[in-house]
């Protein structure tokens, strides 16, 4: 087995308590400093990060928020990337406290087979679903590299009336270079680790005697991953487990590990919260994120690291994600259900949930309130199958040269997702909003081939991209 051997101190507890500690008696006056810095989407040190987790200034508070949208706006325009979670199987050898899933939790456990992964693929694309995220307990026997292959294999190849999943993002354990190669030949895009909780003792405690314990193993996955050639990689944590600004200045000195050594860093970074789950009480967690801490994580990672995306999931309630949504976020899921074979039996009420699901609005529905709040769903996964992936992502990004195709390629499948899912009304909702935005693209080229591909769409042409 293939082992990358790593300086274990990327993750410096005694630095970061350091600099929490140093910043605690900060002024308003540090605070607005930095956050006339941020308006230049420059990035901010260590400190800078580490006296804005210290803000408790309801004004301050509103401008960071305020700073937060207008760098989101300017790097990612008005997009929200579209997905949704497939879960594969339920068995795992772990016995992490906070999961539904835990081996000390006695249900009837399944994985799905090639013919049922097939049909909640059908169903997910008959909601308009085009990017899925996979997501698998860990257990070396049941549900073993081979089989999440096989379950990606049967994926790409499941076609409905309106198309077939265009990208398979990837959510499983901590595994070796060589299995990491053999995800890369699968085509996979983003291959998605949450370290949980960076900090090590709490790490430890949430899992005890199982795989996933190794604090070091699992830290050091993505760098495994990028030895394996997955270029692009989504990081995140489940908050509520230790305190949220020790998890934030983390999560920035791991991003800008895989920067220094591999030239990119996180594509996304999640954003969970701990959620009731089946064998569990929130109340024995004293680290629980109120809505308030919720939104300033939000917008100051998207401070932080102005050209990652952060992905928000269906554990919040629909008023949360709307209001974090201007704060930064840049992916959300919709219709989820996070159970094996859950989008089947959702209405038999029979599946087991790895979490409680707080917004069950349908696709269509999230769909009608973001174009309503002046957003752009986006099912674009263009990026993917163009090689624009990892540090070609970024710099396209960071030149803002990402503007003449990420949003014309938004419109598009916004476009083609109104033909084939959505009503008469919807349809014409969505052209206007192609031609009021089709202003606001600076290349006349682009928007005549943007326009010009609307019009292939309403003729029955589909998977049109830049």
């Amino acid at each position: 087995m293939e082992e990358i051997i790593m300086n274990k101190s990327f993750i410096d507890h005694d630095y970061i308590y350091n600099l929490l500690e140093e910043t605690k008696n900060t002024t308003k006056e540090d605070i607005q400093r930095i956050l006339d810095k941020a308006r230049g989407t420059t990035g901010l040190t260590h400190k800078d990060i580490a006296i804005l987790l210290q803000t408790e200034d309801e004004k301050q508070l509103k401008e960071i928020f305020e700073i937060a949208g207008e760098i989101k706006k300017k790097i990612y325009g008005n997009r929200i990337v579209i997905f949704a979670p497939l879960y594969l199987s339920d068995y795992c050898v772990n016995n992490c406290v906070y999961c539904g899933y835990k081996r000390g939790n006695k249900f009837e456990r399944r994985k799905l087979n090639r013919e049922e992964i097939q049909e909640e693929v059908k169903l997910l694309e008959k909601m308009g679903h085009k990017r899925l995220a996979l997501e698998a307990g860990e257990d070396p026997v049941n549900c073993d590299i081979d089989y999440i292959l096989d379950s990606i294999e049967a994926i790409y190849e499941t076609h409905n009336e309106n198309g077939n999943i265009r990208r398979v993002n990837v959510n499983i354990a901590a595994t070796t270079v060589e299995n990491y190669r053999k995800l890369k030949g699968s085509g996979i895009g983003t291959y998605i680790l949450f370290q949980e909780t960076y900090h090590k003792p709490t790490y430890e405690k949430m899992h005890p005697k199982s795989l996933k314990g190794d604090y070091e193993y699992h830290l050091t996955a993505f760098d495994r991953a990028m030895e394996g050639g997955i270029d692009d990689v989504g990081g995140g944590v489940l908050f509520g487990l230790a305190d949220y600004k020790f998890e934030i200045l983390a999560l920035i000195l791991h991003n800008e590990h895989l920067e220094e050594k591999y030239g990119v860093g996180f594509h996304t970074i999640s954003v969970p919260r701990i959620k009731k789950a089946e064998g569990m009480e929130l109340s024995l967690f004293p680290n629980i994120v109120t809505d308030d801490e919720f939104k300033k994580i939000v917008a100051i990672i998207r401070l932080a690291v102005p050209f990652t995306g952060i992905i928000l999931s269906t554990r919040e309630t629909h008023e949360i994600r709307r209001e974090v949504i201007e704060y930064g976020v840049s992916q959300v899921s919709a219709g989820s259900c996070t159970g094996v074979g859950g989008y089947k039996e959702k209405e038999e009420g029979k599946n087991i949930d790895q979490f409680q699901v707080s917004d069950n609005r349908s696709p269509i529905e999230v769909i009608r309130e973001l174009i309503s709040d002046g957003h752009i769903p986006s099912y674009c996964t263009a990026c993917y199958r163009m090689g624009r992936t990892g540090d070609r992502f970024m710099a396209l990004a960071k030149s803002g040269e990402i503007h003449n195709v990420c949003g014309p390629n938004a419109l598009m499948t916004l476009m083609e997702f109104a033909l084939d899912y959505g009503d008469k009304e919807l349809c014409k909702e969505v052209e206007k909003l192609v031609i009021r935005e089709c202003e606001n693209i600076p290349k006349t080229d682009i928007r005549k081939l943007l326009l010009k591909n609307v019009g292939k769409l309403k003729n029955g042409e589909r998977d049109l991209y830049l």
